[in-house]
């Protein structure tokens, strides 16, 4: 039962489930920290997901009511929750998963770069300047996002302070790495063996 239990929940849940292990509260106070954490950088977390996930870890004995919280009777919006020892095993348990460190994003530039070679003329070059400007903009934000973060945190050994930094690196190197490619993509062609890949079936 903890294994299938462990498996059903949701990134959604996850991050409820680890907010209410730090203090108790209702789902308009969660969307409120979760917007001001700007979660979006790192989870997809919608305002109703939270409502449901709240509705779903109660269901499931994860999270309950707090005591002296707000109105219990009102509702998921105004009901104060807390995590259970069984919500905090289930959380515990979640974070041991494989597909943690073996799961492979999809980046869209990546996959635009894959089929650029069929772009109208100048498109390449237009789309990687916006890619650079975005990247540019990104870098900025996570660099004041990061700065907010240490302010609060009161040091560097943290995980919000660490995954911020690792993303303000990739920015970087993807900075970098959007230079040269701007520098290269004039000398573009196209495969010298095209029939490579027929050849070795």
């Amino acid at each position: 039962m903890p294994g299938s239990r462990t498996r059903e929940l949701t990134t959604p849940d996850l991050v409820l489930l680890s907010l209410l292990a730090e203090r108790p509260m209702h789902g308009y106070k969660a969307n409120l920290v979760l917007a001001q954490r700007q979660i979006g950088d790192w989870a997809g977390v919608s305002r109703p997901q939270v409502y449901y996930s709240l509705e779903k870890l109660a269901r499931l004995g994860l999270i309950r009511p707090a005591e002296g919280g707000a109105d219990n009777a009102a509702g998921p919006e105004r009901s104060a929750f807390t995590t259970t020892a069984a919500g905090r095993t289930a959380l515990a348990g979640a974070l041991e998963r494989e597909d943690w460190t073996t799961d492979r994003d999809r980046p869209a530039f990546l996959t635009w770069l894959a089929l650029s070679w069929k772009a109208r003329p100048g498109v390449a070059v237009k789309q990687i300047e916006r890619r650079k400007r975005f990247v540019e903009a990104e870098l900025k934000r996570h660099e004041e996002m990061l700065v907010g973060i240490k302010a609060e945190v009161g040091h560097r050994f943290h995980e919000a302070v660490w995954m911020v930094s690792y993303r303000i690196e990739q920015l970087r190197m993807e900075r970098k790495w959007l230079r040269r490619l701007a520098r290269e993509m004039g000398r573009r062609a196209p495969a010298l063996r095209p029939d490579y890949s027929a050849e070795a079936e």
